[in-house]
């Protein structure tokens, strides 16, 4: 209940900060600089919104499996995170006035790099299949840390690709910013996440 507590705190504090943030960047306090709904800014913000999402249901998930304090410990890092930063997005959709969903829309169609839908049924390249998330609920221990490890460098990775496109394409500065800081961040936890599987006699091969 703490955990839940403390990332429903982090949505609340970085959905004020985000309207703090947008207008004192001045990059989004004028309809001239409002992004449209058809944008990079708005296609990242509402994708990697749901991105996030998932990332957090990963983390309590494993969280409830393991009592392993080092893998505890790096998914309430990750779902802190991610919910603060998925707070941040949602507020700057609002600020905006545009929809957080936008369903006749594929995701990460924003990218104009032709993306595909993922073949094995998930939504966006990189998250999990729901097939896959009922596997991590049922499995304890090492095999749920395993398990929720491989998910989660697969999730990063498709989110390091996400974010290395707004970066690219996006055009209000503190949305780049902050996708930028999500490409060196999740880097960083893939790498440790490898370290972690090492020592695990396993590989970050996608869990099936």
């Amino acid at each position: 209940m703490a955990a839940v507590a403390a990332v429903v705190l982090a949505l609340l504090f970085a959905a004020a900060a985000t309207v703090a943030s947008a207008r004192s960047d001045g990059s989004s306090s004028t309809a001239d600089s409002t992004p449209a709904g058809d944008s990079a800014d708005a296609g990242f913000a509402r994708d990697m919104s749901v991105h996030h999402q998932q990332a957090v249901e990963m983390s309590f998930i494993v969280r409830d499996r393991t009592d392993n304090a080092e893998i505890r410990r790096l998914a309430y890092d990750i779902a802190n995170t991610q919910a603060n930063q998925r707070g941040m997005m949602l507020g700057w959709l609002n600020l905006w006035g545009l929809p957080v969903t936008d369903a006749g829309t594929q995701p990460m169609s924003w990218m104009g790099m032709g993306e595909e839908p993922p073949t094995n049924g998930a939504l966006m390249v990189g998250m999990a299949t729901s097939a896959q998330l009922q596997k991590l609920g049922k499995a304890g221990g090492k095999q749920a840390e395993i398990l929720y490890l491989q998910l989660m460098t697969a999730h990063h990775k498709g989110g390091i690709h996400m974010a290395e496109g707004c970066v690219e394409l996006c055009k209000v500065p503190v949305e780049k910013k902050l996708a930028q800081g999500m490409v060196d961040a999740q880097q960083s936890e893939v790498l440790l996440m490898a370290d972690l599987l090492k020592a695990r006699g396993a590989t970050a091969t996608a869990a099936r």
